[in-house]
């Protein structure tokens, strides 16, 4: 009986295992991303303000903050979700997709989405991440449906 109900106990710890609270690495350290949107390669510029792990799905992160295209300022608000993991020895790899809503201020606002690649290097000396990299790849649409351009948005 007590064989029982030590594997219940282990294999219950497995099942509500939770994934790491990672809000932090959206922030990227209170710097922009930056990038390029639409055909001419034009520079968008991306800032995460705030980032929180989502209670009920721990693979989920609620962002919100700013986009910069020329003097076009827009707040948006979106989730980036995680969908795959590969752990090596010293690097790690998430997989991911996001969906980002800007306020609609009229022609150029609109949506992101896409897909999101973030590779670390862990330092098992200083038992730090290091080596960081980000990589958002989408599509922005405008709510009017005028626009449609390709993004490519990075953390370095």
């Amino acid at each position: 009986m007590k064989k029982i109900l030590l594997l219940f106990i282990l294999v219950s710890n497995f099942a509500f295992a939770q994934m790491p609270d990672i809000s932090d690495v959206w922030l990227n350290n209170s710097k922009a991303y930056t990038g390029t949107i639409g055909n001419k390669n034009q520079e968008i510029k991306l800032k995460i303000n705030i980032s929180e792990q989502n209670k009920k799905n721990d693979q989920e992160y609620f962002v919100s903050g700013y986009t910069l295209v020329d003097k076009n300022y827009t707040k948006f608000e979106g989730k980036l979700t995680i969908t795959k993991y590969k752990d090596a020895k010293k690097k790690g790899t998430v997989y991911g997709v996001y969906e980002l809503a800007e306020e609609n201020k009229g022609k150029h606002s609109g949506l992101f989405k896409g897909k999101f690649i973030y590779t670390f290097k862990w330092n098992k000396n200083t038992e730090k991440v290091e080596a960081q990299y980000i990589d958002l790849i989408g599509d922005w649409k405008s709510y009017d449906g005028t626009l449609d351009f390709k993004t490519r948005i990075k953390n370095q």
